[in-house]
C-alpha cells in the first residue's frame, strides 16, 4: 500500500504565525542546508514590541483616567457639604494670622477696688437706706430650716434707755444711741426679743456693746399683740453683738414664767436664730447699698 503523498518535496510544514498557540517556527536542522529566516525573526520580534508598547500606552490611559474620576470625585464631595446647605467660604489668607502673628498687646490698667459692704453699715453719712423694725424685721413669720418663729409686736423709739435694763442703758447713752428698734417672735412656749440699736459710727457701736455684758444689761422685752408677758422676774436668756454702727440683742424667755436653763436647748436655739437673723439683716443691709452704688456708677 502506497502511503499518502503530502505533495511535492515531502510532508507539507505547517505556516508558522507569531501570534498563535502553539505554532511551531519555520526552523529546520541542518541536514536540509537551510538556515532561518532572520528577517522574519526580527519583523516577529518588532510586531511584539509594538503591541506591548501600544498595551502600556493603553493601560496608563485608563490608570490616568481612573486617578482622574477619582480626583474629581474627591473634590465634588468636598465642595458638597453633608448638611445639605452652601459650605461656610474661608476668609482670606491674608486675614488668617500666621505662625509669627503675635497676640496683641493692651496698656495695664488699674480696676478700682470693690466696694466693702460693711463700709455702707458703719458710718451713718454713706447708711442712707430706709430704715425701720419692719425692714429690717418684714412679713408676719420666720422661717429658719423647719423651724416657723410667728412675728409678734414691734417697737422704735429715739429713746435707747427707756428699752433697755440693767447696765444697758447707761452703756447705750454713754455710746451715742440714736435709735433702737425691737421685735418678738415667738415658736411655741418660747418667746425672743431681738433689739438693734443704731449709732452713728461703728466705734460707737462697739464702745456700747462693751461697756454692757449680756448677764448685767439686756434688751427690754416685748409683750402684746398676742403675745403673753414673760422674763418678768424669771431666768433669760441674753445676748449682745454688733456689726458696723449697729449694736443687736436678743432676750429669750418661756410665756409661762418659768426660768431658763443650760438644759433648755430649744431656747437656746431659738435665741441664736433669731440673733443670727438679725446680723444678717444688717449685713444685706450693707450689700444692698454698695450694689446699688456700683450701679449708679
Amino acid at each position: 500500500m502506497r502511503p499518502m503523498s503530502y505533495g511535492q518535496g515531502g510532508p507539507q510544514q505547517p505556516q508558522w504565525d507569531p501570534w498563535k498557540p502553539n505554532s511551531q517556527q519555520p526552523w529546520n536542522s541542518g541536514d536540509d542546508g537551510q538556515t532561518p529566516d532572520w528577517a522574519a525573526l526580527a519583523e516577529a520580534s518588532e510586531a511584539r514590541n509594538r503591541r506591548r508598547r501600544m498595551l502600556f500606552i493603553g493601560g496608563g490611559a485608563l490608570a490616568t483616567l481612573a486617578v482622574g474620576a477619582a480626583v474629581a470625585l474627591a473634590v465634588t464631595s468636598a465642595d458638597d457639604p453633608v448638611t445639605g446647605g452652601d459650605p461656610s467660604p474661608l476668609p482670606p489668607t491674608a486675614s488668617i494670622p500666621g505662625e509669627s502673628a503675635t497676640a496683641p498687646s493692651f496698656a495695664p490698667t488699674s480696676a478700682p477696688p470693690p466696694l466693702n459692704p460693711k463700709d455702707f453699715v458703719s458710718d451713718k453719712k454713706k447708711d442712707t437706706a430706709p430704715l425701720g423694725p419692719d425692714i429690717l424685721f418684714p412679713g408676719s413669720q420666720l422661717t429658719v430650716g423647719s423651724t416657723v418663729y410667728k412675728k409678734g409686736p414691734t417697737a422704735d423709739t429715739t429713746t435707747c434707755a427707756a428699752a433697755a435694763r440693767g447696765t444697758l442703758p447707761k452703756a447705750l447713752t454713754a455710746g451715742g444711741c440714736t435709735r433702737l428698734m425691737r421685735v418678738t417672735y415667738t415658736q411655741g412656749g418660747i418667746a425672743v426679743t431681738v433689739g438693734v440699736a443704731v449709732f452713728d459710727t461703728e466705734a460707737q457701736a462697739l464702745k456700747a456693746r462693751r461697756a454692757s455684758s449680756p448677764k448685767t444689761g439686756m434688751v427690754q422685752p416685748l409683750s402684746g399683740k398676742g403675745v403673753k408677758p414673760f422674763c418678768d422676774g424669771a431666768v433669760c436668756r441674753s445676748t449682745t453683738n454688733s456689726y458696723g454702727r449697729y449694736a443687736y440683742f436678743t432676750l429669750t424667755g418661756f410665756t409661762s414664767g418659768k426660768n431658763v436653763t443650760t438644759k433648755d436647748t430649744k431656747a437656746f436655739s431659738s435665741g441664736n436664730d433669731l440673733a443670727l437673723f438679725a446680723f444678717n439683716q444688717i449685713k444685706r443691709r450693707g450689700e444692698a447699698q454698695a450694689s446699688a452704688a456700683v450701679a449708679n456708677g
